[in-house]
């Protein structure tokens, strides 16, 4: 395979530990060979617990070795621009949590930052990644389905209780449209291959949670009269599900953004007479992602996503956010 990626993390979050760093362990063409907490015993025991050869202090500790290629940025939102651009001044290729910014303005910071220095920016969107939605995308375009007449999207789950978490911070981009509404906005755009042209979103703000919305329910408008509808919350049961409406039939995809780190991708083709299951590989998606940005790093390869792709996600989560508060239907 050549030589490896070295990655550092900024950060000790628990996505980064649960899943980000196992996932570009078990990758073909990364290593995670640093990592940095501003409590230098939190990154010491991290490191040793998840078998990384260095620990840091400090973020700037971190982005001065040398050693370092690349970073995988999970902090929270606010802080995703000063760092992203902070680590592109030291000459490493970023990978940002999503969502990428607190506005697209931000994104399109970050983007042209990182362009000028030179480095790979990417958002990180895993589930993407994944061979089951190049599989959705080859069904909707083959018109398998027929028409697609819309898309509806789920990403809920109950976290209300813990009022310290990051989450519910509103200055720090807290909400569940920036944690979780952002993946049926994603993969609508992905599915259908075009930009909305508009969204009407209604939101539960919760006075116990900084304000924040704890619950948020959208409208997105394409062209040729198809939308998605998706609803998103931090204070409600679980599910991420996806589904496709086609004029001969529909695309169920049970876990649709987080899956078992080996299993869980299969989806369904529905039609008037028929559940049919698609089988798709076994794959950690967090590991498929590493290997995309370590070819485009290491070998040239266009990415898969273009950090520009992250700005046009960030318009639309723009215009959700501003409707909610709004109550108005937001033209993007």
């Amino acid at each position: 395979m050549g030589r490896r990626l070295r990655w550092g993390i900024l950060g000790c979050a628990g996505i980064a530990v649960r899943a980000v760093i196992p996932g570009l362990q078990q990758s073909e063409r990364n290593v995670v060979a640093a990592i940095a907490s501003r409590d230098a015993d939190k990154a010491k025991e991290t490191a040793e617990r998840l078998g990384i050869e260095r620990a840091y202090g400090s973020y700037e500790a971190l982005l001065a070795d040398d050693t370092i290629d690349a970073v995988y940025v999970p902090l929270p939102n606010h802080m995703h621009l000063p760092w992203t651009i902070r680590a592109a001044e030291a000459g490493k290729h970023v990978l940002c949590e999503k969502p990428i910014a607190l506005d697209a303005a931000e994104a399109a910071r970050m983007v042209e930052f990182c362009r000028e220095k030179g480095v790979h920016l990417a958002e990180a969107f895993m589930y993407r990644h994944h061979p089951r939605y190049r599989l959705i995308r080859q069904m909707v375009e083959s018109g398998e389905i027929g028409e697609v007449r819309g898309i509806h999207g789920t990403f809920t789950f109950n976290n209300a209780a813990n009022q310290t978490n990051i989450r519910y911070r509103r200055d720090w981009g807290g909400g569940s449209v920036y944690d979780v509404g952002c993946y049926p906005i994603s993969a609508a755009r992905l599915i259908l291959g075009q930009e909305p042209e508009a969204a009407t979103a209604h939101a539960f703000f919760s006075p116990e949670h900084d304000g924040v919305d704890m619950m948020a329910s959208g409208l997105v408008e394409f062209a040729g009269g198809v939308a998605l509808t998706f609803d998103c919350g931090m204070w409600a049961s679980s599910r991420n599900t996806l589904e496709v409406l086609g004029t001969k039939a529909s695309i169920e995809v049970p876990s649709a953004f987080v899956s078992g780190p080996d299993g869980g991708y299969n989806f369904f083709v529905v039609s008037k007479d028929s559940r049919r299951e698609v089988e798709v590989p076994r794959g950690n998606q967090y590991a498929l992602q590493g290997d995309e940005f370590a070819r485009t790093v290491l070998d040239g390869e266009a990415p898969a996503f273009g950090p520009e792709d992250a700005v046009r996600n960030m318009k639309v989560i723009d215009a959700v956010l501003r409707s909610a508060s709004e109550r108005a239907r937001i033209v993007i």
